[in-house]
């Protein structure tokens, strides 16, 4: 029996205030923006409960109540809709939290960085190994989305065979290392590496590669001793990135190139990107709006 403890809680930090997406989340979070017919952190749930995952703890802010009213029981909603004999509209709302399923939620009082979101979490993670979620980052596996493994499930397999921290990784032009934290290392397996160095938003001079983090992680709860000892970095923010730099110093931690997709549902472009793409892929309304986008005159 392996002695690696299985990942069973994911972290989904969501006390960002979504300043690219103004007005529209003026009053409402930015993780309920919805693709299609589900609010984004819906999907970054449903696939951490696809990898075995039960306990979600959300680590939220100030405005933030319709993500813990999304995830609890609506009884009025429900009552009408079984009286009116609306039974798959009855299921899927019923199927947004399962019956196996918990979810814990915590403030983040001050806008500190990713790094101090995830610290939030320590209290109830404890010292368990876990997920973190960027519900920004909307990630379908490489058959799309419901359809063969997903990331997390892909990064999970992983860290069972490594025993290690994982961050999911692709690979990004030069011109755009300066977004995102960059990697680079020793090939570890297929699809893996061994970090070496890691970098927070370099610039394309001093970039590294072009192997960029995405919003995937499996970490161990050693990270949560490396943030607290973490100064502030890149925009006077204590980052994960800085804290994984410190972690790779007392344990090995691995990059992971997915296979699959990220949409980049931060910007107005990627949330439209994913948009047209999973209404595609849509099994009732696909057809039709393919249909439809045949007809425009683009």
């Amino acid at each position: 029996m392996s002695s690696i403890p299985p990942v069973h809680v994911a972290v989904f930090p969501v006390a960002g205030l979504g300043t690219r997406f103004l007005p529209a989340t003026k009053a409402s979070p930015k993780e309920m923006l919805p693709i299609v017919d589900k609010p984004l952190i819906q999907y970054a749930v449903e696939e951490a409960y696809a990898a075995g995952v039960r306990h979600m703890v959300f680590v939220t802010g100030r405005s933030k109540r319709a993500i813990e009213d999304h995830f609890d029981t609506a009884y009025e909603l429900e009552s009408e809709l079984e009286a009116a004999g609306k039974s798959e509209m009855l299921a899927a709302v019923r199927a947004v939290q399962p019956a196996d399923m918990d979810c814990t939620y915590v403030r983040q009082s001050r806008s500190l960085g990713l790094g101090h979101a995830v610290l939030c979490a320590a209290p109830i993670v404890g010292q368990r190994p876990f997920a973190v979620l960027l519900a920004d980052d909307l990630m379908t596996g490489s058959q799309g989305l419901g359809h063969g493994q997903n990331v997390l499930q892909q990064m999970v397999h992983a860290y069972q065979d490594m025993g290690c921290a994982v961050v999911a990784v692709q690979e990004v032009p030069q011109d755009q290392v300066q977004r995102y934290g960059i990697v680079a290392g020793q090939p570890a397996g297929q699809r893996l590496m061994r970090i070496e160095r890691i970098v927070e938003k370099p610039t394309p001079q001093n970039a590294p590669s072009r192997m960029a983090v995405a919003g995937r992680y499996i970490l161990t709860p050693r990270i949560f001793q490396e943030i607290r000892q973490q100064p502030p970095g890149a925009g006077g923010e204590i980052q994960l990135t800085d804290a994984i730099a410190r972690l790779m110093a007392k344990e090995a931690v691995y990059a992971y190139q997915y296979e699959g997709k990220r949409y980049d549902c931060g910007s107005k472009e990627g949330f439209l990107q994913a948009t047209v793409e999973l209404a595609l892929q849509h099994p009732k309304m696909g057809a039709g709006f393919r249909a439809y986008l045949k007809e425009l005159a683009i």
